[in-house]
């Protein structure tokens, strides 16, 4: 859950306002007119399988409610070619077009080293992509999903799985940044590997410990976020706000487990204070 690209796989978050009651990773949402409770849960896209540990309560909430939504709809048959489609640069340009000579050594080096393939291999895909190499070879294992595991249990009920969004809406966020910013945060990854395995080791720490306040803080002060703050409305708050209208129809449809990047929770911005501003109950569960 990096800001940027650390924060895609992880869960896009900048805000620091988080209340420290709030301080969970699991809300229920009940209160104006709904008959049964909904869940909200932050997830952390990308941990080493002995990192992924779903509390009591969490398999509780996937047990009590009726249908799960995800950032995207994980379960489309469509969703693979979708998304080879949209990750792949256009124009017939490569990640050579845009890095300098010594950049493109350095990161082709990196991935060499941590990922065991080179940008010969994938330069023809854009730096978001380039980027889920990187953290898995920062996490130095196969990682686990909490989106795919919540998703796994959600199938093996026979429950619906949705999306709070299009792949394609989510990935058009990153192509109004300008590639050479994306490219920049790319080489200085790459530059020094150690402190961005720290960053991330100290995030996944204070999402453990389910301290919102903590992660939001170590976003805003990431030193590898490329720049990005110009984009955080894009990024973070335009999708929170996107997100309530299907959050609330959702819901009073039927009790839903919302499962989407812990850095959406918090903050004024967040979804749990919209929801509120709209007069539901959210309570943090521990």
């Amino acid at each position: 859950m990096k800001k940027g690209f650390l924060s895609l796989c992880a869960a896009i978050l900048c805000s620091t306002s988080t209340i420290a009651q709030d301080n969970s990773l699991l809300y229920e949402v009940t209160g104006n007119g709904l008959t049964q409770p909904s869940y909200l849960y932050g997830t952390f896209h990308l941990v080493c399988p002995n990192d992924l540990v779903l509390t009591e309560a969490t398999k509780k909430a996937v047990s009590d409610t009726k249908q799960l939504y995800l950032e995207i709809d994980m379960d489309d048959p469509a969703l693979q070619s979708s998304m080879m489609r949209s990750m792949m640069l256009t124009g017939g340009k490569t990640l050579k077009d845009y890095l300098s000579a010594d950049d493109y050594t350095l990161l082709d080096n990196h991935l060499k080293a941590s990922a065991g393939m080179g940008l010969a291999q994938v330069g023809g895909l854009k730096p978001i992509a380039i980027y889920s190499f990187m953290a898995m070879g920062a996490l130095g294992c196969q990682p686990a999903s909490y989106d795919m595991t919540l998703m796994q249990m959600a199938s093996n009920d026979k429950k619906e799985i949705l999306g709070l969004e299009k792949l394609e809406d989510q990935l058009a966020i990153f192509d109004k940044i300008p590639m050479e910013k994306q490219v920049t945060m790319l080489a200085d990854m790459a530059r020094k590997p150690g402190e961005v395995k720290a960053e991330l080791d100290k995030l996944l720490a204070a999402y453990k410990s389910q301290d919102l306040t903590a992660m939001m803080k170590q976003m805003k002060e990431s030193k590898y976020d490329g720049g990005l703050d110009d984009f955080e409305a894009d990024l973070l708050d335009k999708r929170n706000q996107n997100w309530i209208p299907v959050i609330e129809k959702a819901v009073k449809d039927k009790p839903t487990l919302f499962a989407f990047g812990a850095g959406h929770l918090g903050g004024d911005k967040g979804v749990i204070n919209l929801l509120r501003q709209k007069g539901y109950t959210v309570k943090g569960i521990r």
